[in-house]
């Protein structure tokens, strides 16, 4: 039992410093620096050295209590620091999945529709003069289309096309973000295929999941978080910058980096749980006996619609 608990220990100690002490420590330094130098000073180390040296020549810092009990400030201040990110990071995530509500998610939702439109009207377009130069067939007696050839231009112009547009969205857009989006066409395309209702399929079906299924979708979701909380970090350096302009550099590293972390993550999370239905649907209304648990075959509209049906309990 022993070498149990000291293996959890560490492992708790070990979360503990990454998740709130180091983030926040980090954080609570940059601050003293920024604070101390300001925008006048910015890159005085002279100036931040004389700081560190008059606080290290105060009698009260030679006390080994003094000494101690200010660690112990810093750790909870770090401590705080972290909380609040994990707290802000909460917000940003509902941020990035809301519904357009506001008059301002309204006229974002609307702004991106107009430009994926404007996208998709390209790959029509793209798509028309693709297929007025057809390419020969390459088993044909005519060989395979140089690259330049017209017929080759208008093919790679056709994938750039539908890739600028998914890269605003898969689908015309009703979220007034890019997150937001993404899973609503999960939802779409789960309800296109099979009539079911995601929203009230998904806590079913995750008490159904295997254990190898669940880890997958928790690690895209933690990482989800993750870059959340990287985000709410690049807010607290943003604010930072009103006194020390350096740190807005930082806020703006990781606010890209969170945002590259933050699409992989979700994409990842949108793809798993839409496989998710597809492998495990079908055996979800098995269980609720919609459908016999040998019968052959795939997750049909109908079953669908009856666990949609079901699973709002006649709403």
């Amino acid at each position: 039992m022993n070498p149990l608990l000291t293996t959890l220990g560490s492992k708790l100690t070990e979360r503990w410093l990454n998740l709130l002490v180091l983030p926040g420590a980090l954080f609570l330094a940059v601050t003293a620096v920024g604070t101390t130098l300001g925008h006048r000073h910015w890159q005085d180390l002279d100036r931040l050295r004389a700081t560190l040296d008059e606080l290290a020549a105060r009698p009260a810092l030679e006390r080994p209590g003094t000494a101690a009990l200010l660690a112990a400030l810093a750790l909870l201040a770090a401590a705080a620091a972290s909380l609040a990110a994990q707290f802000l990071g909460g917000a940003v995530e509902h941020h990035w999945l809301r519904h357009p509500r506001g008059p301002l998610s309204r006229a974002l939702t609307e702004r991106r529709r107009r430009h994926w439109t404007a996208r998709d009207e390209k790959v029509d377009a793209a798509l028309r003069q693709t297929i007025a130069d057809p390419a020969p067939d390459p088993g044909g007696p005519h060989p395979a289309p140089h690259p330049e050839s017209p017929s080759a231009r208008a093919l790679a112009r056709l994938r750039s096309r539908i890739e600028a547009r998914d890269r605003l969205a898969l689908r015309r857009p009703s979220r007034p973000t890019w997150y937001g989006d993404r899973m609503q066409t999960t939802a779409d395309r789960v309800a296109d295929a099979y009539g079911v209702d995601l929203a009230a399929l998904w806590p079913r079906l995750w008490l159904t999941l295997p254990e190898p299924a669940v880890r997958q979708l928790q690690s895209a979701g933690d990482s989800f978080s993750a870059a959340a909380r990287l985000a709410a970090w690049a807010l607290g350096y943003a604010l930072l910058a009103c006194w020390w302009w350096p740190a807005a550099l930082i806020a703006v590293g990781c606010a890209a980096v969170a945002r590259t972390r933050a699409r992989t993550a979700l994409d990842a999370l949108a793809e798993l749980i839409e496989a998710a239905v597809d492998v495990h649907g079908r055996e979800l209304a098995a269980r609720v006996g919609l459908l016999p648990s040998d019968a052959p075959g795939r997750l049909t509209r109908r079953t669908g619609d009856g666990m949609s049906e079901l699973f709002r309990k006649a709403e």
